[in-house]
């Protein structure tokens, strides 16, 4: 009687779940350099001025508000509610699943959360100077200035030379014509000298040239040059251009050439996977469903290559040609896995699997790799069949609201932007299946946080939510091997997986992204 009860307890949690499944989806010699890459306070008290001039010259011109479009604008603050109310029936929130809402600040115990967000603001602060320039200042060129200068678009390489491009002064008829340059990381010049026009303090950080012939000293200006003189790899320097009664600034990016990173494909013609292509797993306990994946991915691609990272306690060999096994020390966790595995992946491009999973001739690689050839995705994820037949390819979109000082509120949601012209089978989305095809360099750039050990996915997602172009196909489908096991048939290896995989409460994730990623909330449905 026990045993028919549990059967059929287990038949009652299948139906849920699969119900729940199938509506889811040079310079000067400088003794030191400042490296925080702040404005000089006199150009941002004037730009200060001058934004705050231009947000008060039409007080009084009434207006009305379009809500549908001023509802979309950023504010200084987010909201985090879930949803209330709906079914309360068994399994309702498996077939009806409502948005949550999670405050992360629960993740540290009441005596040591404000050390926590003091600690958290000071990094944030410090990542604030680190990743902002003169270029994230807003500058607001007034219209009708005399003044014609590039608002956009100028760089350089470190300790090198310039013309700038586009300066010149529309002014009416006067005596005398005469304009002021002036920069912090660098020097001006002249590539070429024209007459009557008069030009003070070339080579220095600030330069005034004058003309009583207009044309002369627009053309002079043709010739103006700039030169980096303050060594910094990735900085901007922020330079005044004035005339008489009028001021405007504009920046000048001050960087290295992107160094590329390519991959040669090979000869042309059919994708050639093997060479393109690396499978990248992590394995742990569970050598008999490894070596079903290996068998399966020999049967399509039998000389792709193989990585799997291991953090089993007593390893066992994994043989094969083109299989590199790699050891890890004993229960290493998820996230270390996968960036060991996906650091020694030396082509284009990496698929991600999980241990468990088989191939069939539906996992057509190819359809990937010609997806990531010909449009601008980083990644792109397929679908993986269960063992009750239903395919899943678990896409999802994020949404980064705006908060204060408590934090911002990341929202989570599933489904997708748009579909992908010329694929009709993919969209666009943020996050995707644990089934993906991805470049190699994005992955790495990215990377995976190694302390989540053994409860994540959405997280690699969400810490390349800004730098990853993502993408799903619902045509290349993978198999997953069944998890459906009775407690009676459970092997050793089996209970000594689940004690391991489902570890509890998720403290851990909600505490990194409270403080690494400076949420203070996370809502999802």
């Amino acid at each position: 009687m026990r045993s028919l009860r549990k059967k059929v307890l287990m038949v009652m949690v299948t139906v849920g779940v699969v119900a729940a499944l199938i509506r889811s989806w040079t310079p000067k010699p400088y003794g030191a350099v400042d490296v925080r890459s702040k404005p000089d306070t006199k150009i941002e008290k004037l730009l200060e001025e001058r934004l705050h001039l231009s947000q008060h010259t039409y007080n009084d011109v009434p207006y009305r508000l379009k809500e549908s479009v001023a509802g979309l604008l950023a504010r200084n603050g987010c909201v985090c509610e879930g949803e209330s109310g709906g079914i309360n029936l068994p399994y309702s929130h498996l077939l009806f699943p409502r948005v949550s809402a999670q405050d992360l600040h629960t993740a540290f115990k009441d005596s040591e959360l404000e050390e926590v967000k003091r600690r958290r603001a000071q990094e944030y602060q410090g990542f604030q100077k680190r990743s902002q320039t003169a270029a994230d200042v807003l500058i607001v060129a007034a219209a009708n200035s005399p003044l014609q200068y590039p608002t956009q678009g100028v760089e350089v390489r470190p300790l090198k030379t310039i013309l700038i491009p586009g300066l010149a002064l529309r002014q009416k008829t006067r005596e005398l014509y005469l304009v002021n340059l002036t920069a912090t990381l660098g020097t001006f010049d002249i590539a070429a000298m024209v007459d009557n026009v008069s030009v003070r303090g070339d080579g220095e950080t600030h330069m005034t040239l004058s003309s009583r012939l207009l044309a002369s000293l627009n053309r002079q200006l043709q010739f103006v040059t700039y030169t980096n003189t303050l060594f910094h790899p990735n900085t901007v320097d922020t330079v005044q251009f004035e005339t008489d009664g009028h001021q405007s600034v504009f920046t000048v990016k001050v960087r290295h050439g992107v160094t590329p990173k390519l991959y040669n494909p090979g000869p042309r013609g059919e994708y050639n996977v093997s060479a393109l292509v690396t499978v990248a797993t992590k394995t742990f306990l569970r050598y008999d469903k490894l070596q079903d994946l290996i068998d399966s991915i020999r049967q399509f691609y039998p000389t792709i290559t193989i990585v799997i990272a291991d953090d089993n306690e007593h390893p066992k060999p994994v043989n094969g040609p083109n299989i590199e096994h790699y050891i890890m020390p004993f229960g290493k966790g998820w996230f270390a896995g996968r960036n060991l595995a996906v650091s020694q992946v030396t082509t284009k491009y990496v698929l991600w699997v999980d241990d468990d999973f088989i191939f069939t001739a539906n996992t057509k690689l190819e359809k990937l790799v010609d997806v990531l050839e010909s449009t601008t995705l980083d990644l792109v994820g397929g679908a993986v069949r269960e063992v009750t037949g239903y395919t899943a390819s678990y896409r999802h979109t994020m949404s980064l609201e705006q908060g204060g000082d408590e934090g911002d509120c990341l929202h989570i949601r599933r489904g997708f932007h748009h579909a992908i012209k010329g694929f009709p089978n993919c969209v666009i989305a943020d996050g995707v299946i644990n089934f993906f095809l991805a470049r190699t360099d994005k992955v790495q750039q990215v990377g995976f946080d190694p302390r989540l050990a053994r409860v994540a996915h959405l997280e690699f997602f969400i810490d390349g939510l800004g730098t990853l172009h993502v993408g799903s196909c619902d045509d290349v489908v993978v198999s997953h091997a069944s998890k459906i096991k009775l407690p009676w048939g459970q092997s050793e290896s089996d209970k000594a997986y689940a004690k391991f995989r489902y570890p509890g409460p998720a403290q851990t994730k909600n505490s990194l992204l409270f403080f690494k990623n400076r949420f203070q909330c996370l809502t999802h449905n």
